[in-house]
């Protein structure tokens, strides 16, 4: 493995030179990126273990690197903008298992990238100042997950066997894992997630996918709910569903799976503010880090009020329907609020409301649904980026604190306040800065969207 350089802090001029470099990284990044992939894949084949396969080929990964990169020199001088964003980072990477030693492994490349695809405008400075901020960032990294590691029992892959594979909806099955070695699974907080290692048939590298864990601690094992992408060739390997449908094709009851421990920085913390009301919303296979947190506050006979709203295509397609109206019946506080994208009209039962069409927060109860009333209210969203970011912005326009509405991204989480994309030059794609490190290789959680939308 690569030393890590002790590197010093880059100095206020090293900065300067990164910052002015980001015209040229509007223009050239995907460029660069793309070069530092290839460059690394075909010198270290290895690493096609590390990095997403399907984002390789389908491009996102050379992208949402650029976008990145563009990201952090744009916030170099004040890297308090990053805000959660490292931490969630982090997380991924411990989930990852990822060393120190990689990342000199990944600097390297990168500034030889940028050095081959710039050319002369790539001066000693400029290549001497990216260095400096590169470790900056590298060792911040690499600290967070040193704590992260001695958190935990086991810092190595585990052997966990499947013991019952169960089918929730058309889309969606539940895989139990149970350790193979017989110790109790690692704690974890409702909303985390684990990483997968899965062997598959199309590729000689087994790969590595991110998966919510869908249920309360139970020592004696881990679920996790995947949704399986339909209507895709089994061999199209860069289709972001691929390795979740070989999960449903090929992993049956008896096999065995090699699983890392829980992370995660979206998750319930039910000692905080104990009494507060907690509203939980998703679109699709999201419920599954909310189905976490519903199931916790169960076995803690948590007595919050408490609001389920789900969004989902048809009653087909909705996973755990019968047990979460079963469980709102339960609790004289607790409630749901079903949108049925194929539902004409209205159905009501005992704290239990479907309604057809999509979500409407504006329509909704602004004391009874929403509690929006209580000051110390918790949001949780989970669902497509495009339905997390505007279900947020709905609820701090009708006077939700905006600290209190968390929502799972597959990235780096709020990077700025409001995303903004940004679009790279040389290609037709546009990639939010936020989720910008989901793709870039050293990534995780699919969570709750499984892979549909970045894997």
């Amino acid at each position: 493995m690569a030393a890590i350089p002790q590197v010093p802090p880059p100095t206020p001029e090293e900065i300067a030179i990164v910052k002015s470099t980001v015209p040229v990284l509007e223009e050239h990044g995907v460029t660069i990126t793309k070069t530092f992939y290839a460059n690394m894949h075909r010198e270290i084949p290895a690493l096609n273990e590390v990095f997403n396969q399907a984002n390789q080929k389908n491009g996102h990964q050379a992208r949402a690197l650029a976008a990145s990169v563009l990201a952090y020199a744009k916030y170099i001088d004040n890297l308090a903008v990053l805000g959660d964003a490292v931490e969630t980072i982090c997380q991924k990477h411990a989930s990852l298992l990822i060393q120190p030693e990689q990342y000199s492994i990944v600097g390297k490349y990168l500034l030889e990238a940028i050095k081959e695809v710039l050319g002369d405008a790539a001066t000693d400075a400029v290549i001497s100042a990216w260095g400096a901020c590169y470790w900056q960032l590298a060792y911040l990294f690499i600290n967070r997950e040193e704590q992260i590691y001695t958190e935990k029992a086991n810092r190595d892959w585990r052997e966990f066997i499947v013991e019952k594979k169960i089918k929730e909806s058309d889309e969606i099955t539940s895989f139990y894992l149970k350790p193979k070695d017989g110790k109790p699974v690692e704690q974890y907080q409702p909303g985390q997630y684990i990483s997968v290692r899965v062997a598959v048939p199309q590729q000689e590298w087994k790969q590595i996918r991110q998966y919510s864990l869908s249920t309360s601690q139970d020592p004696s094992h881990y679920r996790i709910s995947v949704k399986r992408a339909c209507d895709i060739d089994a061999e199209n390997t860069a289709h972001p569903g691929w390795v979740s449908n070989v999960l449903h094709e090929t992993v049956q009851e008896g096999d065995t799976l090699d699983l890392t421990f829980p992370c995660g920085s979206f998750h319930l913390d039910s000692k905080t503010t104990p009494d507060a009301p907690i509203v939980l919303i998703s679109g699709g296979v999201g419920l599954t880090p909310l189905m976490s947190m519903l199931n916790t506050l169960v076995d803690e006979g948590s007595d919050r009020p408490l609001t389920w709203i789900h969004s989902t295509r048809s009653q087909n397609s909705y996973a755990f329907g019968d047990y979460i109206k079963a469980t709102m019946k339960s609790k004289s506080d607790w409630h749901a609020i079903v949108y049925r994208q194929d539902l004409a009209s209205s159905e009501h039962a005992e704290n239990y409301k479907v309604l057809g069409g999509r979500i409407n927060l504006r329509a909704l109860g602004r004391s009874t649904d929403l509690h929006l009333d209580n000051p110390n209210t918790q949001y949780f969203i989970c669902g497509p980026d495009s339905f997390m970011l505007d279900l947020k912005e709905v609820l701090v326009s009708l006077g939700a604190a905006a600290g209190n509405v968390k929502y799972e991204r597959f990235g780096t989480g709020d990077v700025v306040k409001k995303e903004k994309p940004v679009v790279l030059a040389q290609t037709t794609g546009v990639c939010p800065v936020s989720h910008a490190h989901a793709e870039s290789g050293l990534r995780c959680p699919i969570s709750g969207l499984q892979e549909q939308t970045v894997a």
